[in-house]
């Protein structure tokens, strides 16, 4: 297995070179040379088996041999070590939950296998490694907590100041050691940019080896697809509409790899919040970026998807097969909040503002086509966000990891979007 660039200008590369890398000098994004397909029998045989077990046959085609398969497992069974349930809440809809990690969202199965795989690779190294994130909500505090203490790895994490919840943000921010927090004045896209201009800095590359941790990366972005596969072994009937929440496209790029692979999905939806690019682009067929507005559902709060040049690869760049396999909607904080409301007062369920995007984009879909069922991501918990209670008035049990970030203490670096600023933090490390 190899991975080439989207933009066809940098060398194949192994996995090993493509997650220690980040991403490609031509500033494009890695993608596999080679899919994998599950044959119908293959697949009914993998449902069957237990988590690790579906994860470990599923990732080890793409690493080619560059982890050996006794750790590989081992770095699978961490992973996946905890529930990933299948909740029914309608007679047409069921959410996949995936906030029962440690940092109570999705982006815990890919941050704690790059960190794994990181650190086995590490040991070859004689430079430490650097690890730079940019997040919008959910990504650094997985992050952080994924790469917490690893030896030989430093991690810088750039969010917005101001943009994220509290909870969050003590997430990001009260960890220490080897994670430093950058708390910059901007958005999202400029601390992306930032970060994205770290990685393609030749001058700085001579001086340290860093890498990044956002779904860009391929040991972040491919562990995604499990989920989807374990979604698959309690659902029952035809395959599913799935409908993910979607801001930098990473979660939804890993459920079209598992369709492409051999899963039985019916249709896929991008459950976008206000940062409609691509719902537009669909409608268009002309594809135009714009600076990231602030929603409730802030993970989300992406102008620029990084990830969506892998999608246009699975479809070869074809707009009309696109279309026919991918919907993609906007869903405004008025409509977020109502549907919140209208789920905890009719079936009892608590939505946070991420998975409600995702309901009402499938509720509406489905409304369209009856007799069609589907699946949501419920991808954080909803104690992670305070316009929860605010909104429909509870909040559920709140966790005894979300109660003990209340009495840290938060250590974080302000900066401006100045490049040069991150540039000083990162040679500090060294």
């Amino acid at each position: 297995m190899h991975y080439f660039s989207t933009n066809r200008k940098s060398p194949h590369v192994s996995f090993r070179e493509a997650t220690l890398k980040g991403q490609p000098d031509d500033k494009g994004l890695y993608f596999p040379n080679n899919i994998p397909k599950l044959s119908d029998d293959r697949l009914k045989s993998l449902l069957q088996k237990s988590n690790e077990n579906i994860a470990f046959e599923l990732i080890r085609p793409y690493l080619g041999g560059a982890i050996v398969d006794e750790t590989l497992f081992e770095i699978c069974s961490e992973t996946v070590n905890f529930p990933f349930p299948l909740v029914e809440i309608t007679a047409t809809i069921s959410t996949l939950e995936l906030f029962h990690g440690p940092t109570l969202a999705f982006k815990d199965v890919g941050a704690r296998f790059m960190s794994r795989c990181l650190k086995y690779f590490s040991r070859e190294k004689s430079e430490k490694t650097i690890v730079i994130a940019a997040t919008s909500g959910d990504t650094g505090g997985a992050v952080a907590s994924g790469f917490h203490g690893v030896e030989g790895v430093e991690v810088v994490i750039l969010y917005p100041k101001g943009k994220v919840s509290r909870v969050q943000e003590l997430q990001l921010t009260t960890l220490g050691e080897n994670v430093i927090t950058l708390e910059v004045h901007g958005n999202f896209d400029e601390c992306q940019t930032l970060a994205k201009k770290a990685l393609s800095d030749g001058e700085l590359q001579k001086k340290v080896f860093l890498t990044s941790a956002n779904s860009i990366n391929v040991a972040r972005w491919l562990p995604q697809q499990f989920y989807y596969f374990f979604a698959m072994k309690e659902w029952q009937g035809e395959p599913p509409v799935i409908s993910v929440p979607s801001g930098n496209f990473g979660n939804i790029c890993a459920g079209i790899l598992a369709r492409v692979s051999g899963l039985p999905v019916s249709k896929f939806i991008a459950a976008c919040n206000a940062n409609d690019v691509i719902p537009k682009f669909l409608k268009s067929g002309e594809l135009k970026t714009k600076p990231s507005v602030s929603t409730l559902s802030n993970a989300m709060d992406v102008g620029d998807p990084s990830n969506f040049v892998r999608i246009l690869e699975f479809f070869k760049q074809n707009f009309v097969n696109l279309r026919e396999n991918l919907e993609a909607v906007s869903i405004s904080d008025d409509q977020t909040t109502e549907t919140m409301r209208e789920v905890y007062g009719n079936y009892g369920y608590v939505l946070d503002p991420h998975g409600a995007v995702g309901f009402r984009a499938l509720f509406d879909h489905l409304a369209r086509h009856k007799g069609k069922k589907g699946i949501f991501l419920e991808t954080a918990h909803p104690d992670k966000f305070e316009s929860v209670e605010k909104i429909i008035g509870a909040h559920g049990e709140i966790p005894v990891s979300v109660k003990e970030l209340f009495g840290r203490k938060k250590k974080s670096v302000e900066i401006q979007a100045d490049y040069e600023q991150v540039k000083e933090v990162i040679l500090s490390k060294i």
